[in-house]
């Protein structure tokens, strides 16, 4: 007869540097419920809204997270132009389709290392990571930063590049690209990267829509759902299929991630011979009155953001509803059933995201 046990996972482990507990609990070696515990980090970020003014907060909003900052602060600035009826010109939205690209390739480059040092696999990981260092490299270039970028603002961007500086980046990507095929197919065949993978933390269809999945984890269960196909920024003028797979394990989850890196190549690509010149914002003049939620596609998932203004500089209210909150009903789903040893694996199939959660 099993016995039942309760098994504290986290928030310190290993394979995943994040404040995420879980206490899961096993008949034997068998996950049969795994139950979270967050918001050990309470930033308090939206309540700043109160004492920044609307402006300022473009450099609050992009500090809900190192790894997508980039997107969070245009998410934030296109909500408020869309409250303000602010055009912003088709320059600024190539640019930010093309940053956010960018910023997708650096966070799937960073999972898969992450993936790549739960396995074990040490050279992959540093490979990885050392090929991020190039996006990073390139960020650093045409933001002068690496993790926060202030290029945001209300009406465009505050910096541009240059059509010399967008043709060295494509350059990079080229070699990059040739690289990766050789990196990401070896890892992907791999026996025992298979043998964790195949048929481990399977999410249906149905299981996917009932419990909110987004992003690669949603996609990687069948659903043709990705925020970028309604057409915000510059993505109305660029060819994109969403990636999907109908398994819905941990290794279509993998695929998914690995296949989109290629696909944000290629979407920088279109963007950079698409891009038109002059310039890159516009003036804005008086205050914001009215509410808009704006949703875009990060590369965890779609995020949500509401803001609400009252006609003053303060705003009432900045909401986020970020991926990783709404992947983790169903990572948790996932858990039912498996084997204890492969619990940080499918914790690291949704990409978790501690610190857009704990804003």
């Amino acid at each position: 007869m099993s016995t039942r046990s309760v098994v504290p996972f986290g928030p310190h482990h290993p394979v995943l540097p994040e404040p995420l507990h879980l206490d899961l609990v096993l008949e034997d070696e068998k996950v049969v419920e795994a139950i979270p515990s967050i918001g050990f980090v309470h930033r308090g970020l939206e309540k700043l809204v109160e004492k920044k003014d609307f402006n300022e907060f473009v450099y609050v909003a992009e500090r809900i997270c190192g790894i997508c900052s980039f997107m969070h602060g245009m998410s934030y600035c296109e909500a408020v132009e869309h409250i303000m009826g602010v055009e912003i010109p088709p320059r600024a939205k190539y640019l930010r389709t093309i940053w956010c690209e960018m910023s997708r390739i650096h966070s799937h480059l960073l999972w898969l290392g992450l993936l790549a040092d739960a396995f074990g696999f040490e050279s992959l990981f540093m490979q990885s990571w050392r090929m991020r260092e190039k996006i990073l490299d390139m960020f650093e270039t045409s933001t002068g930063g690496r993790v926060i970028f202030s290029v945001n603002k209300i009406g465009g961007q505050r910096k541009d590049m240059d059509n010399s500086m967008i043709r060295s980046f494509l350059d990079i990507f080229a070699g990059m690209e040739k690289d990766l095929k050789e990196l990401t197919g070896t890892f992907l065949n791999d026996g025992a990267v298979r043998s964790r993978l195949d048929g481990v933390g399977v999410l249906t269809e149905q299981q996917a829509r009932d419990f909110g999945a987004v992003g690669p984890f949603l996609r990687a269960s069948g659903v043709q759902y990705d925020m970028r196909t309604t057409g915000y920024a510059a993505y109305g003028d660029i060819d994109l299929e969403p990636i999907t797979s109908n398994i819905g394990d941990s290794y279509a989850r993998t695929v998914v991630r690995v296949k989109e890196i290629f696909q944000s190549i290629d979407i920088i690509r279109q963007a950079a011979a698409k891009i038109p010149e002059g310039d890159f914002a516009v003036p804005v003049k008086g205050f914001p009155k009215g509410e808009y939620m704006m949703r875009v596609e990060q590369p965890r998932g779609e995020a949500c953001y509401y803001v609400k203004a009252n006609g003053t500089k303060f705003l009432d209210r900045f909401r986020v509803r970020t991926p990783t909150f709404a992947n983790i009903p169903p990572m948790l789903e996932t858990l039912k059933g498996s084997q204890l040893a492969d619990v940080p694996i499918l914790i690291l199939t949704i990409d978790p995201c501690i610190s857009c959660t704990e804003r």
